[in-house]
Order: structure tokens, then sequence, then C-alpha cells
């Protein structure tokens, strides 16, 4: 009776008028899905992921009705992760060539879809010609080369600073460890190599925007320099290519998060929302009154970010998978609710790969990285370094065919969303609370929304909501039990079984 319920749902979203005129109307897309093009799709045969097995994906991507893709580094670089880049306006032979990546940014453009890339400047790869160039010239006493000011060189030994063999100096590398020397983001030459890099991506390639790593550390506990540094980097790109995004990963608090959106960046990753001890984890294991305390996480958010759009996820490629983080490896139905409250938080939602069929991962990172589950015969190699290869939930393939699966739960949460842009981007208000019901209006462009959640995971709940030319858009149902609606002319009656979610417009 489930997937008959489920598949009724998708169905009734997919019968509903296009919502291309909604789509073209919102600010940006809404359901972002984050690849590790590794351990993606391989398109040729080699083991591992590439562009062309990413092209072969992308009526995948957007039948599960995903309207945006953000691609984890794809540069030239020694590292699987390739966060540590040696040439800034290539693509990773591994991966493929830019023609190929011009060919995967046309077809997204062609079905919808932005396209963003992973730009990592806090530091390059040991293996960058600027970088060797440097070392040599410091070798051969030649202080004058100008790529010595691309890096942060000194005579003193200190902290973080990392002998350069054969001299007497040092260079600064904040993740040490890993072959990744600190830019110099002061240097006129840099920030010159770094506006000639966007407007490669942005102008030669299509791409649509870019993930900033690690913002916070481009000067070490320096905000206001960090929020100079990223003012000029989005002017510069704005410049470029108006309209373009930009998401920042600031890993810190919720105050010190918003301290960085006056440097101009769209949004940065809402980290109090995920992991294990986020907001919806805590949410979800509260022992009572759990819409309450989503309504509480909520106004917190809402007090800091004001107007600035925000941009939730339940995990991504640094920390443990949201399956192990929600205790949901036995309670398929707790991952479901869990998406649904990340999503309904509004804004710029991020999905990471493999978290729309309950894929686990944690400690080393490559366990985090796993091959994407498409069947048992269709996988990448999995990324160097894993530890402990596990798989939770069923493979896609047949979580397509499940119409209560997690996978046809997400994919009809994400449809919901792109014909009811009022969930995104709309202004929130609370029109009731109580231990486990609550009910949110959304106002966005002519649009009004009403959400009805019930957070508890045992009992029914029933609420009649008092609005005229309601009608209902669509309905979740993480349980068995159906949810009922019956619109009326001057309101609806609820009855909203456990972890359900019904959306009404007017």
């Amino acid at each position: 009776m489930k997937r008959i319920l489920v598949f009724i749902l998708i169905m009734m979203l997919m019968a509903a008028p296009a919502a291309t005129a909604d789509e073209a109307a919102q600010p940006m897309s809404c359901n972002w899905y984050e690849i590790f093009v590794r351990s993606y799709q391989d398109g040729d045969g080699d083991g591992l992921g590439d562009l062309k097995g990413l092209m072969e994906r992308l009526d995948y991507i957007d039948d599960m009705g995903y309207d945006g893709i953000w691609l984890m580094p794809i540069m030239p670089s020694p590292s699987y992760h390739k966060y540590d880049v040696t040439d800034y306006m290539a693509i990773d032979p591994q991966y493929g060539s830019v023609e190929e990546f011009k060919a995967l940014v046309g077809a997204c453009h062609e079905r919808g879809i932005r396209i963003i890339i992973d730009l990592p400047v806090n530091h390059s790869s040991v293996q960058h010609p600027w970088f060797t160039e440097a070392c040599n010239a410091l070798r051969s006493g030649d202080t004058d080369n100008k790529y010595i000011d691309y890096y942060c060189f000194t005579e003193k030994a200190g902290q973080n600073r990392i002998p350069v063999s054969g001299t007497a100096w040092y260079y600064e590398e904040q993740f040490a460890g890993g072959g990744m020397p600190d830019l110099n983001l002061d240097s006129e030459a840099v920030r010159a190599e770094i506006e000639e890099i966007l407007d490669f991506w942005l102008t030669g390639c299509g791409v649509d925007g870019f993930r900033l790593d690690a913002v916070t550390s481009y000067y070490t506990s320096d905000t206001e320099r960090n929020v100079e540094f990223l003012k000029w980097l989005n002017d510069t790109a704005e410049t470029i290519k108006p309209g373009c995004f930009i998401v920042g990963e600031a890993w810190v608090g919720l105050t010190s998060i918003a301290e960085y959106y006056p440097s101009g960046i769209d949004c940065f990753f809402l980290f109090p929302a995920s992991q294990a001890e986020g907001y919806i984890a805590r949410t979800i294991r509260a022992r009572s009154k759990p819409a309450q305390q989503y309504v509480s996480f909520f106004e917190q958010v809402e007090e800091a970010m004001g107007d600035y759009m925000i941009a939730p996820f339940l995990g991504n490629h640094d920390t443990g998978r949201a399956v192990g983080s929600l205790q949901a490896r036995s309670v398929p139905e707790r991952a479901k609710f869990a998406e649904a409250l990340i999503n309904l938080m509004g804004g710029a939602t991020f999905t990471y790969y493999g978290e729309e069929i309950g894929m686990v991962g944690s400690g080393d990172d490559p366990n985090k990285r796993l091959a994407m589950y498409w069947n048992d015969g269709d996988m990448t190699q999995q990324p160097p370094g894993t530890t402990k290869i596990e798989y939770a939930f069923p493979c896609a393939d047949e979580q397509m065919k499940d119409g209560g699966s997690l996978l046809n739960y997400c994919r009809a949460l994400n449809h919901l969303k792109l014909s009811v842009p009022s969930i995104a981007w709309g202004e929130n208000e609370f029109v009731y609370t109580d231990g486990d019901l609550c009910v949110m209006k959304r106002t966005w462009n002519g649009e009004e929304s009403y959400i009805a959640v019930n957070f508890s995971s045992k009992a029914t709940h029933t609420y009649e909501l008092e609005a005229e030319g309601l009608t209902l858009a669509g309905q979740l149902d993480a349980f068995e039990e159906k949810a009922e609606a019956e619109v009326g002319a001057t309101g609806a009656e609820l009855t909203l079984p456990p972890y359900a979610v019904v959306v009404l417009t007017k």
C-alpha cells in the first residue's frame, strides 16, 4: 500500500502544470546536488568516474528534480580528492577534457540545470608550476622572481610553516601535511591570476558559479580580511558574469556565518543544521516537543540571517553520511523525514550524492566518498585509502522500482519544491506550533503556501486551517499511513499521520 501511495503522489506531481515559468522566476536553483566525479559514474571503462559517465547520468539527476549541480574539484591534481590544484584552467585527464566539460555544461543548461564547480584558491599544490618555480628561485638565490610573491614565504620558523628543502626559507601551509602551500591573496599578481581563472570558467566554459572552499582560512582567524577578499572575488565574478552564483564554506557557528554575508557572496552553507549535533538530527532525537525544537532552531536562523539566502544541508564530503548521524540505518522513515525538514528550511538546499539512496560512511575521508551504488555491477572503484565499504540501503536501481523508497521520497520532495517555489524562497511565518505539530506560511512573488508538519514518529494529529482559496499541492508520507486533506471553501481539515507533510497553496 505504501508503494502505491507514494507512486500516486509522484504521478500527481508529474502530471501537475509545468513549473517552467515558476522556475524561470526563481532567484536561483533550489535543489542542488553535490557530486564527487571520481566516485559517481565511469564512462570510459577505467574504473574511475569521469565527465563522460556524469553525462550519462544527467537524465537521472534531472528526473530526480535536482536543478543545480556542484562538482567537487575537477582540475588537475596529484591527489584523489583534487583540492591541491596544479593547473587552475584545465580538467584533470582522469576526468576528461575541457571540450567534454563544455559539452556537459551545455547538456545541463538544456535541461534547466545550473552547474557550479569547486574553486580552492586558499592554496595550490606543491606541484603547481608557480610553487616549483618559486622554490627553485629561492634555491638559486633569485629572490626577485615574481612567483615568490605568489606564496607566503618567510625565513622565520613557526607553526604551520614548512621548510623549503635546500634553503633557509619556509612556506605557510594551513592544511598541514597536505602538500598545499597557502597562496598570498594580498598579491596583485595572484589576484590577477584569479581574475583570469574566473573568466576562463565563467565565460570560456559557461559555468554558473563556484563553491568556495574553506573561506575562513584565506586569512586564518581574521574575518575582516576574509570578507574583504570574498567581496573582491564576488565583485570580480559579477563583472565577468552578472548573476553568477557563489556559495561559500564557512565551517563556523551561526553568528560567525552571518558575519560573512556582507561580502556579497550569495550564500554560505548552514553548518549548524547539519551532522549528528545539527538542528535536524537534534529535532528528530528530541524526547519531547520536537516541533517546538525545530521552530526554535528556525527562528535562530531567521534572526541571524535576516533576508540573506541560506544553504541548508544534512552532510557533505567532509562529514559523516546523514543516515549514520540520524541513526536511521534501520529506520528509513527517519531519513525521509530529515530530508523534508532540511528542505523546508528554505533557500538553496544541497544534497550530497548518494544521500538520496541512504549511503553511509564515516571516519576517514575516503569512507565518506564511496562509489555511488547504482547496482552491484555498475560502480566505480572505491577511493584510495578507503577502510570500510558498506551500503545500508538497496541500490538506486532497486529503489527506483520501489514507490516507498527513500529515493522516490526525495524525488517527490524535489518536484514539490519546484512546483511550489514559495517553499524555497518565501518569507516564513509560523501559523501554529505545539509539541508535535507545526504549520508554516510562505509568501513569495504573489504565491502563498501553507506547510503542515507532524513531527511525531508515532501519533496522528489533526489541524483545521482557516484560509480561503486553498488547493492541495502535495503531501509526503514517510510511513504507510496516508495524510488526509479535505479542502473546503473557507479552509482545510488536515489529518496527519506520523512524519507527514502536507502543502497547500493559495
